[in-house]
Order: structure tokens, then C-alpha cells, then sequence
């Protein structure tokens, strides 16, 4: 059954599946149709997400396991709900000691029955790693690491299994041949009777060393990774694994659990997360709707994939799939609220207080330079020894060594302005990025010609070697862009942080009503059912904050007058004025909307809110701090910062800063309602993050992910929705029930093609107006996109009817007339 609308909860080991069983009626009242739930797998102990997966065959028992899911299913049906399930066939979490395939990887080496589950290079060049996976997880180089005692000999001995502990959280199995030689030496004559202490004793820092130096792996330090690592890993993380799920037998594996889920009529659809990362997304898609037909041929699969839409780009029509999970909508809602007249000052004004470019690009192409050559030179290097080796295999091409290929991928890889190109699929690599890159590296102009012809298969070449050498080169691109964009460059780039998240262009500001509405007409037309979404557990910011700071950008000047004065507050020569300027935003733009600024509880609670992520956005953006080398004296300058403005002494800022979310919030809560409404009404499958029905003004993980307070919302739910002041949650909530009700009594018309209307009159642009119809009934949809100034001038979330003027739909109906002054009117006619 395909969704109407999905509710996306995340379950951890404190919102368990008996918890959401709890909430079926008030979703049920609330008007969705599908739970959309993260991924039920068991996941490393203690995981609040759920995407470190250890065992992707059962599922998680602290979120109640297979009982506490099928009477979650259970509660759900018997409130007319379906289920939704969130997978992640990328990659499993590995280190620890709870991951079996790869503790028999460790063991067996690539004899192990699970060795072809996990993207490993058997045979690197360098030559003691021949043979050999290498795991660096030890917090010390090796030496030091040994030497403290922090690598010891363990004897498990309810499995009957010998290991090496390193610090106290790694485990590594020893090869079974090596058992017999610890044995001797310990004086044993099985494992369960080995004496820890002999243990010990015995196996001195040097026999020690010789046991490992034998082992299928190497230990090292984990900041070796990046450069000398030989298995792929979840972006630069290095206890999430690769796995080849192009394999037919990893993919059987991986998905047995959720064909037997939807085999069994437990769950009606999927997401897959991060399908970038797959070696072939098309073939995927098509396996994955194969076997859910297969495995309930009665049944319509629903299916979308976590993917990022670049600047133009189209997801492909023939991976089998119903959409994406919404980011690029989510983008394009955003955009339409922000005024293009703020571009140009804004961004002057981020350049003089920063230092930092104008220009968005050049702040990406520095981050993809500098994530590449640092986190990701190992993925590199393999990717030129790939494309060395096709180069080999022609004359026409073997006078290019492998040096030039690597520099020729570097400057394309920097170059490009999407995840990868899917050339082992389509047999396509666009122009654009070669071009670039070779003005960029004149010199590589011949490699980056010849690589460009490998991807569009443009000659005859060996079918094994260019495989593997577009698989590394394409698995490499997508998680560059990954680390290096969203997670780099969106936190050293502050012209306005709403136009800074996943998915987002930010070096695009606005777009233009007509723009919107024909991106969302060609994405309903082609995929009428993928999912539309402004709020997931990987924002940056939430909802309702960026819907503030879009104001900012219909009143530049003035907030670049503020947005300086406040910067003197700054001490000199501590705090980098780029980051005290993306402070005073972010703290502008959450400020709760019953924060007062005499309230010294509430400032302190929110004051930690922002130390949460300050730090965080102070190590993504690697300038003044870092994960893996964390300027911990710096970044205690900045929380002193952020708390002197909060809870020192001096109220001048936060009284000033008060003041300013007083005069802005009218105008940035019209957004919040007009960005839900467009999100329900658009040609698609809305979805719903947990808790944003209610003000969403959360920052990024793991502050997007605090509990819900489901009992105000429930409460709010059967309330009038004129009970509600503006201020109140219960308002957004109430226009989400009127239009989630709205599609379920005429779902004719929410299936319906887009038509635009052609609004005319003085404030046209400040409109997107359009129809959905089915037979003889329409939805008429006005909504305003560039009401901040009538919102600022009335100080209230309503548009005086004057405001309008002349402003009418093609029929001649006035826009004023219509919406009685709300920002957004939608109607069944």
C-alpha cells in the first residue's frame, strides 16, 4: 500500500517499539498513514539511531525485538496505520566485539565464508599488509599502544575462542591454527581451561607481537586510516564498513530480514539509506523491487532512496524506485522563501566580518580538496591503481603513470557538483566537471580526456578492468561529497545558515515562484509518490529555525547593521568573527519562542543546547578545531563566549537579541506554515519528523533527536484550532490536521497532476498559486512566499488585505479576498 503520508519516528533503547505501539491512535487522529520507522536491526549497544548496524538478520532486542515489533504492527493495524521501514544495506558496524561476520573475517581471513561480504583489497602494495585486513582501532601508534598494555591476549571462554582485547573495546579473534601453540605455552589442554593470569604472564609485549605479526590482520593507530586503510568504509568512519551488496549473496543476507518483514504483510514499503554508496544503485533498485514482488506478488512495494539531488540533476527513471526521500523539496521550499535581493548583501556582508569567500563554490572546492588528500588519499590511491592498471592494458594509453591518473582524479573529483556519475550504468560522464577540472590542472587535461572516455565507454577496453576502476572511482566521488559538503563546507560558510542544509545549494539563495512550481510539477509527473519532506534526523537546523532566518533575507541591510554591532560585543583577537557571526544566527534563529530574556533557567538549558552544537560545528568545519585534533582551549573560548551572551551579567545582548526575534517571528512562523502546507499539498508523499508538528526550532544531532512531549501534542490535537495564539505549537499542528484530513477525503486530487496558476497583480512574485484536479473538483493552493515584509509591518503571522493591492488569481479572485490574511489557503472547489 502506498503512503499518503508518513510519521518519522526514531526508536532507541529509550523510545522502544512498545512506546510507538502507545501512540497508533493519536498518528491515527493526526491523519498520517504509515510509521516510518529508522532501522529495527540490531545495532551496536546504546546506538540512538540505529544506523551502526551489527546484525542486519534480527532485530534489535532493546527496541523490543521481533515480539515488541509485531505488536507494535499490531496496535499500528488496528488503528488502519501501515509501517515503513528505514534499511541501510551500505555498510554494518564493525570494531567492538559484536559484529559476527567481521569477527570471522578477523579470524579466518580471506578463507572466512563472510570475506566477500566486505570491500577488501587482499593484495595492496604494501606488501605486509598482503593478505591481511588492517584494523586501526587502537587509540596509540602500535608500539606505544603495546608497550602500555593496552593490546593484551583475552581468553573467551563461553565460546571457546581465544582473542586479542585492545583497549578494552576492540576485540580480535585469533586464527584457530594458533590455538595449539598458546595452548603449550600456557599448559593447557583446552581454552575453558586457560588461567587468565598465566595467560598473561606468558604472552610478554615481544611473543605477543610475533602471535599478531601471524594474524589475518594488522592492528594500528586510527589515524592511519585514511591514508593506509584497504577496505571501504561508511564515508571516513571506521567502524562502519562497506559491503559489496552487489554480491547476490551479501545482498540475500542483508535483506533477508526485510523480504521476510514485507513476505509476512509486517511493513508496506522501504527506505534505503545513503544508495550512493552502493557500487550500483540502478541494478539495486531493480533487485530490491524484483524481490519484494517476488516475495508478496499481490502487493505494490513502496520504495525511496536516501539520495542528494545536485544542482540539475534528475533522479534516473529506471532504478525501480518511487522517489527520493525528499531533500531536494526541502531545499526548493526554503529557497522560495528567501528573497533574492538579500544574496548580494549578505554575502558581502559574511566576507568582510569572516575573511572567508562570498562565493559558495570556492568554500566547496577547498573542502573537497582538503577531505580528499586527508581523509580519503587511501580510497584515492586505489582508484588510480585501478585506472593505472585499465591504462596498462592498451598501448594507445599505458604512457599514462599512475602519479598523473591520481592528480587527473583528485581535480576531477574537486570539480564536481554532484555525488558521482553512474557511468558503469548509463555508460555517461557529463562534460561539465572534466572541464573544470582540467582549468583547473591544465596539465592533467590528457588523463582527464582519457578518463572521461573510460566512463562513457567510448572505445573497446577490458569489461573487468573498467568496472572496478569506475566502482572505486564512483564509490570514492559520493563520499567526498558527503564529508566534504554537508559536512564541511556548510559549517565554514555563514552568508545565511538557512540555506546551509542536507540537500541544500547554498550558494543559490532564492528562487523564483515559477522556478518551484515547475521543478515540483516535472518531480510529480515523474515520480507522483516519492516523499516530501522540510525536517529529518540529519538536519542541520530545524524547520522552523531556517524558516526564521529566511526573514533575514527580505531585510539585509538592517540585519547587517545588527549583525555588526553585535560582533563588537566579541572580545578582540579570541573568538573568530565568522564563527561569533554563525553564533549570533543560530541563536537567533532557535530562540525559543516562550524564551524570555530574565529567564536565567531557560537560557542556561538553551545555552547548553547551543554548546552541543557549537562544538560540533566548530570540529565539521576543521579551522579552528577538529574530531580527530580538537582545539579544546579554543573551543572553551567560544562557549565562554556563548555563555557570557546568555547568562553573564550583561544583558545588552540577549535583551537586543530578544528583542529582534520579537519583531522577526510573525514573519518567520508565516514561513513555518506556509513551508507545512506546501509540504502537503505539493504532488507527492509528505512526511512528518518526530515532534515538528509542534514549533521546531532543534539544531543538528543530537539535539534534533531529544524526547517528545507526545502528551502536549495530543492534548493540543483535540483542542479548537482558534484556541491557539500564534506562539503555540498547537497552531502548526492544527493546519497539519486540516490538510492531512484533506487528503485522506479526496485522494483523487492529491494523486493529481500540478497546474500552475498564473497569478497577476503587484505582489504576483510574492505568490505560489496552483490547482491539483479530478474531474469536476480542484485544490486551489495559494501560498505566500515572500510575505516577511507584510508580517513585519503588522507584527503578527497575517497579511493586511492592503498589502495585496491588485493581486489576484487568473479568475480574477483576489488573493486577499481568499486567504482573509493567512499566509497559506488551500480549499477544495
Amino acid at each position: 500500500m502506498t503512503p499518503t503520508a508518513t510519521y518519522r519516528v526514531q526508536f532507541h533503547a529509550g523510545f522502544t517499539f512498545a512506546d510507538a505501539a502507545a501512540l497508533a491512535p493519536y498518528w491515527a487522529a493526526l491523519g498520517i498513514s504509515h510509521l516510518y520507522a529508522s532501522p529495527i536491526a540490531t545495532a551496536r549497544q546504546g546506538s540512538t539511531h540505529g544506523y551502526d548496524v551489527t546484525d542486519p538478520t534480527t532485530i534489535n532486542p532493546a527496541l523490543g525485538g521481533e515480539e515488541g515489533f509485531r505488536a507494535l504492527v499490531h496496535a499500528l493495524r488496528a488503528q488502519g496505520l501501515g509501517l515503513v521501514l528505514d534499511i541501510v544495506p551500505n555498510h554494518v558496524a564493525v570494531g567492538g566485539g559484536d559484529n559476527a561476520w567481521w569477527l570471522d573475517v578477523l579470524e579466518n581471513g580471506q578463507a572466512s565464508r563472510y570475506a566477500g561480504h566486505f570491500d577488501i583489497d587482499w593484495a595492496p602494495p604494501d606488501r605486509d599488509l598482503a593478505g591481511k585486513v588492517l584494523a586501526p582501532f587502537l587509540g596509540a601508534p602500535y608500539a606505544q599502544a603495546l608497550a602500555a598494555g593496552d593490546i593484551v591476549l583475552d581468553v573467551e571462554a563461553d565460546l571457546g575462542r581465544l582473542s586479542v582485547l585492545a583497549h578494552g573495546a576492540h576485540r580480535f579473534p585469533l586464527r584457530r591454527e594458533d590455538y595449539a601453540g598458546v595452548l603449550a605455552a600456557v599448559g593447557a589442554d583446552t581454552v575453558a581451561d586457560i588461567d587468565p593470569e598465566r595467560l598473561a604472564s606468558v604472552f610478554d609485549r615481544a611473543s605477543l607481537h610475533e602471535l599478531l605479526e601471524q594474524q589475518h590482520y594488522r592492528l594500528a593507530w586510527w589515524r592511519t586510516a585514511g591514508d593506509a586503510i584497504n577496505w571501504r568504509r561508511f564515508f571516513d568512519i571506521t567502524e562502519l564498513a562497506g559491503l559489496r551488496i552487489e554480491d547476490p549473496a551479501v545482498f540475500d543476507a542483508v535483506h533477508a530480514l526485510p523480504l521476510r518483514l514485507y513476505r509476512e504483510g509486517l511493513i508496506d514499503g522501504l527506505r534505503v539509506d545513503h544508495v550512493d554508496g552502493l557500487a550500483l544503485p540502478g541494478a539495486y533498485g531493480r533487485r530490491l523491487r524484483e524481490a519484494l514482488v517476488e516475495a508478496a506478488p499481490d502487493r505494490t512495494p513502496w520504495v525511496v532512496v536516501e539520495k542528494i539531488l545536485g544542482s540539475g540533476e534528475a533522479l534516473a527513471d529506471d532504478w525501480g524506485v518511487d522517489g527520493t526521500t525528499g531533500y531536494e523539496v526541502m531545499n526548493e521550499i526554503s529557497a522560495v522563501q528567501h528573497a533574492a535581493e538579500g544574496a548580494q548583501p549578505l554575502a558581502a556582508l559574511w566576507n568582510a566580518v569572516s575573511g572567508r569567500p562570498a562565493d559558495f563554490a570556492m568554500e566547496e572546492h577547498a573542502a573537497r580538496r582538503e577531505v580528499l588528500t586527508r581523509d580519503f588519499a587511501a580510497q584515492l590511491d586505489a582508484a588510480a591503481r585501478a585506472f593505472h592498471r585499465l591504462a596498462q592494458a592498451d598501448i594507445a594509453t599505458r604512457d599514462l603513470p599512475m602519479p598523473g591518473l591520481r592528480r587527473a582524479l583528485a581535480a576531477l573529483i574537486t570539480a564536481f557538483s554532484t555525488y558521482r556519475t553512474y557511468a558503469n550504468e548509463t555508460n555517461k560522464a557529463p562534460q561539465d566537471p572534466f572541464d573544470r577540472a582540467a582549468a583547473t590542472e591544465p596539465a592533467s587535461a590528457f588523463a582527464l580526456a582519457q578518463i572521461r572516455r573510460w566512463l562513457a565507454a567510448d572505445g573497446a577496453f577490458p569489461a573487468d578492468l573498467r568496472a572496478l576502476a569506475i566502482r572505486r572511482f564512483e564509490q570514492l566521488s559520493a563520499p567526498v561529497a558527503a564529508k566534504a559538503v554537508e559536512d564541511t563546507a556548510f559549517y565554514r560558510y555563514g552568508r545565511l545558515l538557512s540555506r546551509n542544509d542536507v540537500g541544500f545549494d547554498p550558494g543559490r539563495l532564492s528562487t523564483s515562484p515559477a522556478d518551484f512550481l515547475a521543478l515540483a510539477d516535472a518531480r510529480g509527473r515523474a515520480f507522483p509518490n516519492s516523499l516530501l519532506t522540510t525536517a529529518t534526523h540529519d538536519h542541520k537546523r530545524g524547520e522552523d529555525v531556517r524558516a526564521r532566518l529566511a526573514v533575514l533575507s527580505h531585510m539585509p541591510e538592517a540585519w547587517a547593521a545588527r549583525a555588526r554591532a553585535w560582533l563588537d560585543l566579541a572580545p578582540p583577537g579570541q573568538m573568530d568573527p565568522g564563527d561569533a557571526h554563525m553564533l549570533h544566527q543560530t541563536i537567533l534563529g532557535a530562540w525559543p519562542l516562550d524564551l524570555s530574556p530574565a529567564d536565567g533557567a531557560g537560557l542556561t538549558a538553551f545555552a547548553d543546547r547551543l554548546a552541543g552544537w557549537q562544538r560540533k560545528a566548530l570540529r565539521e568545519a576543521k579551522l579552528r578545531s577538529a574530531w580527530n585534533v580538537p582545539d579544546e582551549a579554543y573551543e572553551a573560548i567560544c562557549e565562554d563566549y556563548l555563555r557570557a551572551l546568555l547568562e553573564g551579567p550583561d544583558g545588552v545582548f540577549r535583551d537586543d537579541c530578544a528583542a529582534l526575534v520579537a519583531t522577526i517571528a510573525p514573519a518567520g512562523v508565516a514561513n513555518s506554515l506556509v513551508q507545512a502546507g506546501l509540504r502537503l499539498t505539493l504532488p507527492g508523499v509528505p512526511d512528518l519528523f518526530q515532534g515538528a508538528e509542534f514549533w521546531d526550532f532543534s539544531l543538528v544531532d543530537p539535539d534534533n533527536r531529544r524526547p517528545v512531549d507526545y502528551a502536549a501534542r495530543m492534548k493540543a490535537l483535540q483542542s479548537e484550532p482558534e484556541a491557539f495564539d500564534w506562539r503555540e505549537g498547537g497552531a502548526k499542528q492544527a493546519l497539519i490536521k486540516q490538510l492531512l484530513h484533506l487528503r485522506r477525503q479526496h485522494p483523487d486530487l492529491f494523486c493529481a497532476p500540478l497546474q500552475a496558476l498564473a497569478v497577476r497583480g503587484r505582489r504576483a512574485e510574492r505568490v505560489v498559486a496552483f490547482e491539483l484536479r479530478a474531474g469536476s473538483k480542484r485544490l486551489v493552493v495559494v501560498a505566500c512566499v515572500g510575505c516577511a515584509p507584510a508580517c513585519l509591518a503588522s507584527g503578527a503571522p497575517s497579511i493586511a488585505p492592503d498589502w495585496w493591492d491588485d493581486t489576484a488569481l487568473p479568475d480574477g479572485r483576489s488573493i486577499a479576498a481568499l486567504t482573509h490574511g493567512a499566509p497559506f489557503w488551500a480549499a477544495v472547489v
